[in-house]
């Protein structure tokens, strides 16, 4: 329910305006003031967790190959829904990733739920797992749990499987409630427990992953002490590498704090050609993408998130816009969006959770624009590569892309054209003319299309609505094709012919205020032959611009004309519409004559 507007100067009960004293640093541009708020009550990060790097090198380096994607929507954005898919869902969204060509799939929690560990079986026995990709398994460090784990995975081939705690001194001493020599001591007996149960499985490849949960506020020497611990332990080589995940499970810095700790860990891991460095950034202040692009300048391969960023709280990395936005610079992201709306659409069904229309890429407005200055450097910048691609040889779709506001072709993720421009009060000349000649093959003349932008101004700003394509044709034509046909001057027949080169006869009959007129005229060509004979009804034209095109392809496409005349002292535009190029010109003539009494 949508709540009802405040009243004009109704105060808002719960704010107050910041009236702090201002910053004595604070330079004039600047006066705003200090709020209420209690901000004392948090502390920075690196007050909160050792930050010992200095000598960084990742901001000089460039992102230039895709990392291993990993979608965890099965299991941690599955424990984020309100209502948690059943197995019917958990296939289908399964399917769509393994599709979209995601090699490795964290499929659940089996130790958390009887439908999640009834899904691990179900892909067990509907032999469902691709020869080529590997699921992931999600258990904490218990050994009930772990046992559990080990069972649901019984019979798969292939398996990782994913072994967590939290090593954060606020969990350590809020949750656990152990010191940390008793949360190393806790890790290791788990790793041990479960290296011994996989041991039970010789024919099947059973990999292991590490979490310190909440890595980002952990001391880094213990990060290392445990995570070097189960390198050993586990006998990790370059050809059966363990995974040491290293999430931002909430986030507390900026993006490069997060990069900063990647770095730190890349350098010092032990047997680092046998450890895959994996990140899991969450959401929680909004830079999850940005903390795990430049966690990959870091030194991370792997990248845990899920599709669109669902997840608790704001949500997991979006695999979606980290993919995409290699893409645009380039890089292959080694996972298949060409069709975006059908990721979105299995998606959505999956979550029963809706796509933010502005969510990047996927969105529904994501490539639209309302505003005229954009819809028209858009409609250029879409001529430009047309014209482009067609001097180079290549099809449109193929040629290189530089179209202003449109970071990538929006026909690579499957999306038409027929959305990127839409008209409404903000829209602009450009963008009309954009809609009427790729929906209905009008060229406008160049110094036609303020005219009729004010006219849909005027709409736009009464209604307050948008408006179609189809809305914006029948707008033209109520406003300039309408008035050639019927209005205080029409045609009841005429006829033209070419007397000598260069000398023309209009004759035609008229009906103007309830009465016919028959009148002729003489000019250089039939249409000053017509505004001449227009005088009979004292109706006196000048003619000041003409063009007219053909709307389609094809013997019988239909041709519009334009023209631009001063009739007595008023000059207007009209336009006529007909197979016949003269036909439409005369209309077109009529049509402004008619609209010149407006």
């Amino acid at each position: 329910m949508t709540p009802s507007p405040l009243p004009t100067g109704t105060a808002f009960p719960t704010l107050r305006t910041p009236d702090g004293d201002l910053p004595a640093d604070a330079p004039r541009w600047n006066p705003q003031r200090p709020s209420a708020m209690p901000h004392h009550r948090y502390r920075p990060a690196e007050e909160r967790v050792p930050l010992p790097l200095t000598d960084r090198t990742w901001p000089s380096r460039r992102l230039e190959r895709a990392p291993l994607w990993v979608p965890v929507d099965l299991r941690d954005g599955n424990q984020a829904l309100a209502e948690p898919m059943d197995t019917e869902r958990k296939r289908r969204m399964f399917d769509l990733l393994v599709t979209m060509g995601y090699k490795e799939i964290e499929v659940g929690y089996p130790s958390a739920s009887r439908t999640d560990f009834d899904f691990v079986r179900h892909l067990v026995t509907e032999d469902a797992v691709p020869d080529d990709v590997t699921v992931s398994v999600f258990t904490p460090a218990r050994m009930d749990l772990i046992d559990r784990t080990i069972a649901s995975v019984a019979g798969l081939p292939r398996a990782l499987v994913h072994l967590y705690t939290a090593t954060a001194p606020a969990w350590r001493d809020v949750v656990l409630g152990r010191s940390r020599a008793e949360v190393h001591a806790l890790i290791h007996e788990a790793a041990t427990h479960l290296m011994r149960r996989a041991e039970e499985h010789p024919h099947a490849d059973i990999r292991f992953e590490f979490s310190p949960e909440v890595f980002n506020l952990t001391e880094p020497d213990f990060v290392l002490e445990v995570c070097n611990g189960l390198t050993e332990l586990w006998d990790a080589d370059p050809g059966r590498p363990v995974v040491h995940n290293l999430p931002a499970t909430v986030e507390i810095a900026t993006p490069n704090v997060y990069a900063d700790q990647i770095e730190y860990m890349d350098r010092h891991l032990a047997r680092r050609d046998a450890v895959i460095l994996s990140v899991h950034p969450h959401n929680d202040r909004g830079t999850g993408v940005a903390c795990a692009e430049l966690a990959v300048l870091a030194g991370a391969q792997r990248v845990e998130g899920c599709l669109f960023g669902n997840g608790e709280r704001t949500g997991n990395v979006d695999l979606v816009s980290l993919a995409l936005n290699l893409y645009a610079q380039g890089v292959n992201p080694m996972i298949d969006f060409s069709d975006i709306d059908a990721v979105r659409e299995v998606v959505q069904h999956c979550n029963r959770l809706p796509v933010h229309p502005r969510h990047p890429y996927g969105g529904d407005l994501v490539h639209t624009a309302f505003s005229g200055t954009h819809q028209d450097a858009i409609s250029k910048g879409l001529a430009h590569h047309a014209k482009q691609a067609a001097e180079l040889g290549v099809p449109a779709d193929q040629a290189p892309w530089a179209v202003p506001y449109l970071p990538i072709d929006p026909g690579d993720i499957g999306r038409t054209y027929e959305e990127v421009i839409r008209i409404n009060s903000q829209s602009g000349k450009g963008g009309i003319a954009h809609l009427l000649q790729i929906h209905h093959g009008l060229d406008l003349p160049r110094a036609m299309r303020p005219d009729f932008s004010r006219t849909v101004q005027e709409v736009t700003d009464a209604t307050g609505e948008e408006l179609s394509h189809k809305k914006l044709w029948d707008l033209f034509r109520a406003t300039y094709l309408a008035p050639g046909l019927d209005g205080p001057v029409t045609l009841k027949s005429w006829t033209t012919a070419e007397l000598t080169p260069g000398k023309h006869r209009f004759t035609c009959t008229l009906l103007t205020d309830g009465r016919e007129a028959r009148c002729e005229g003489a000019g250089n060509g039939p249409l000053s032959a017509f505004a001449d004979a227009l005088a009979g009804i004292k109706v006196a034209v000048d003619i000041l611009g003409y063009t007219e095109h053909s709307t389609a392809t094809g013997p019988n496409s239909p041709a519009v004309a334009y023209a631009r005349c001063r009739v007595g002292d008023v000059t207007r535009w009209g336009a006529g519409l007909d197979t016949s190029v003269l036909t439409a010109s005369v209309h077109a003539v009529l049509s402004a004559v008619n609209r010149s009494g407006r």
